[in-house]
This record gives C-alpha cells, structure tokens and sequence, in this order.
C-alpha cells in the first residue's frame, strides 16, 4: 500500500494502487477538503463577513467538483518521469491546479456573462441574487460582477499558497516554480486574446488555435504533466516528450470543448449549450466553418457566423449549429480531435513509461477528448 499524506496536519489518504487514477482523484479531492477548511478558518480569523460571502463561496465551488483532469495529468507526468514513494507533493500540486481552475472558470464566466457553471448559478450570478435578496444598495449585478471577480482573485492566492509551500518543501521547488509561473502568465494571456478577438470579429483559424493553445491546451495538459515531470526531476527528453504529449492532448480537449459549446447537452456539460455562439465567439470550429462556406461559396453559412451583433437571438444560434454542420465544419473537428489523440500517445510513448502508465495516460486522452484511444497505451 501506498501511503498519500497531503499538506501537514491532514488527514492520511491510502491509495491501494498508485497507478488508480481514481484514487488519486480521491486523494487529491482530501487535500482540498484539508487545505480549504484551513483557508476558511484563516478568512474568519480576518473578517468573519468576508469569511461567510467570499471564502466560503470559492470553499463550495471548488468542493462541487469538476473532471480533476489536471490533477490526473500531474500524476501521470510524475510516474512517467520515475515518481515513486511519497507522492504528497504530487498531490498537493495537483490540489492547487483545482484552485487555479476555480480562478479561471470564475473569471471567464464574469467575462463571457455565464449564468450557470458546474450545474449552479455561476458565482458572480450566485453574489447578485444573494444582494436582490437581502435588499442591498446599488446594482446586484455590479456587485455580483465585483465580488465575483475578488472570489476568483482568493482562490488564485489560495493556489499560489499551496504551490509555493510545495515548491519550498522540494528540491527541484525552482524548476517547479518555473513552469507555475509560466503557466499563470499563459492563462492571462490566452484570456485577453479571446476577449481581443472577440472585440475585433475575428475569424482566422490560426488565431484560434493560438487562444486555444494559451488558454487551455497548455494548462489544461502539457503544464501539469511538466509539473509533474518536473517534481520527479525528469531529464530533457523525457519533458519534452511530455511537453509534446500534452499540447496534442490539450489541444484535443479544448476542440472537444468548442464542441460541446455548440452541441452539447446542458444537462452532461453543467452549462448552458450556445454560449459560444451566441457571443460568437472565436473558436477553431467556428474559423474552420468559415473557411469552408467560403471555399463553397456558400453565403448562407457565411452571413450567419460572419461578424455580427454582440449577443444573437436563439434563431440565430440554431441557424449557426445548422452551418457548423452543414459546412462540414463539425466532421472535420472531430476528425482534428482523432488525429491530435493518436499524436499525443505516440509522443508520450516515447517517454519510456511503463506500461501501466501509458494505459493511464491513453484512458485520460480518451477522457479529455471524447475519442476512444487504445487502452493498452500504445498504438496500432
């Protein structure tokens, strides 16, 4: 038995199979629990209003949950650079990836004016209903907007608490430290180049596979398993190898992303379907669809997904699902999608990683990007 302790004073989380990638979730997910409830008794000891709105609202939504992808892909990236033994810190880094999400996702609904996220009200919906109900002064949804963006701003510093105390406690805390602070620069980043294109109507299929890359691919992926990677003290080529796995990988979620932005079902993504379009927001399926009703001539596809009114009727979001279809916009992601997860197994093939590992890693890419990819972690 492997023995998973998280950060000092927590509770012992024994993990029978280090390799149970659902394990490890539940490992993560008990680092969270005791990192969190000590958060929130330091926010009281500040001020015990700030503690009940603000603390506890970004204690909930982390605690609500979310896939933990990247609290897997860390754990991948440490055991195919040889990580064994204590994996605390391992676990630690991934506890502190969840806060950064809950920063980004927070955020990203106050800019994209998302009303639901994780099946519940977005946060910044959640502190405005909570201001209407209490009868308070002044705009609820000013306030709910600035509020919700210092809920985002805690949790970014709860995360950089847990990742510094790690990166401290490690001897390659540096390298780890580095690869952090490259990715929250990425993160900002990828963001402004989404708001950025959105603002100027773009259309172009490389930008959009840049944003792609900055805002998720790299922090979604390629990051964790580096940190991971990194924690374990890997050599070059392995990192690189990883590096190389993640970005196909990354990349591979964040069109199965746009995806479900345009398809899914409310019910399985825990937010509303059409956002994307209905902001008409710069995504590879949407340039892709562009490109082609352009090459087809086709200026039914082109009038309803060029650049437009800053919010769209639901008609129109249904004419604009109709054109990513019709296009061929929607088979040609898929096939995108396909091709990225096969490129990310043979690249982390190439890190040597046992077996076991490689079938992890293969389970997680199917996971990340909705295409089944051969379980046994090796290709055909």
């Amino acid at each position: 038995m492997l023995g998973l302790r998280p950060t000092s004073g927590g509770p012992t989380a024994p993990v029978d199979d280090p390799l149970a990638i659902t394990d490890v979730v539940r490992a993560t997910d008990l680092v969270l629990e005791h990192v969190l409830d000590t958060a929130l008794v330091r926010a009281h000891g500040v001020d015990p209003v700030f503690a009940r709105d603000v603390a506890a609202r970004v204690s909930a939504f982390v605690r609500r949950g979310g896939k933990r992808l990247r609290t897997a892909f860390v754990w991948c990236g440490w055991r195919a650079s040889g990580g064994t033994g204590d994996a605390t810190a391992a676990l630690n880094i991934g506890a502190a990836l969840e806060l950064l999400q809950a920063c980004a996702l927070i955020h990203d609904d106050v800019m994209d004016g998302s009303v639901q996220r994780r099946g519940a009200p977005a946060v910044h919906v959640d502190f405005a209903r909570g201001h209407w109900a209490a009868g308070m002064n002044g705009s609820a949804e000013s306030f709910g907007t600035s509020a919700a963006v210092l809920a985002g701003d805690l949790a970014l510093a709860w995360a950089d608490d847990l990742l510094t105390e790690t990166a401290l406690d490690s001897p390659h805390g540096m390298r780890l430290y580095r690869e952090w602070q490259a990715m929250r620069g990425e993160m900002v980043a990828g963001q402004y180049r989404d708001l950025y294109a959105q603002a100027n109507g773009s259309s172009g299929a490389d930008e959009a596979l840049t944003i792609a890359t900055l805002k998720s691919a790299l922090y979604t992926v390629e990051r964790p398993l580096a940190l991971g990677a990194s924690l374990a003290g890997a050599d070059e080529g392995t990192l690189a190898a990883l590096r190389a796995a993640g970005r196909c990988a990354g990349l591979a979620f964040q069109l199965r992303d746009d995806l479900l932005g345009a398809f899914g079902d409310p019910a399985l993504t825990g937010k509303p379907a059409g956002d994307d379009l209905r902001s008409r927001k710069l995504t590879y399926l949407l340039a892709i669809a562009l490109q082609l009703a352009d090459d087809a001539d086709d200026s039914m596809a082109t009038a309803v997904l060029a650049p437009g009114p800053s919010t769209r009727t639901e008609r129109t979001v249904e004419r604009m699902r109709s054109a990513l279809a019709s296009t061929g916009a929607q088979a040609m992601v898929e096939a995108k999608i396909m091709e990225l997860a096969a490129a990310s197994l043979r690249h982390f093939e190439a890190t040597g990683a046992g077996p076991v590992v490689r079938r992890q890693f293969a389970a997680l890419v199917t996971q990340a990007s909705g295409v089944e990819v051969p379980t046994d972690g090796s290709l055909s």
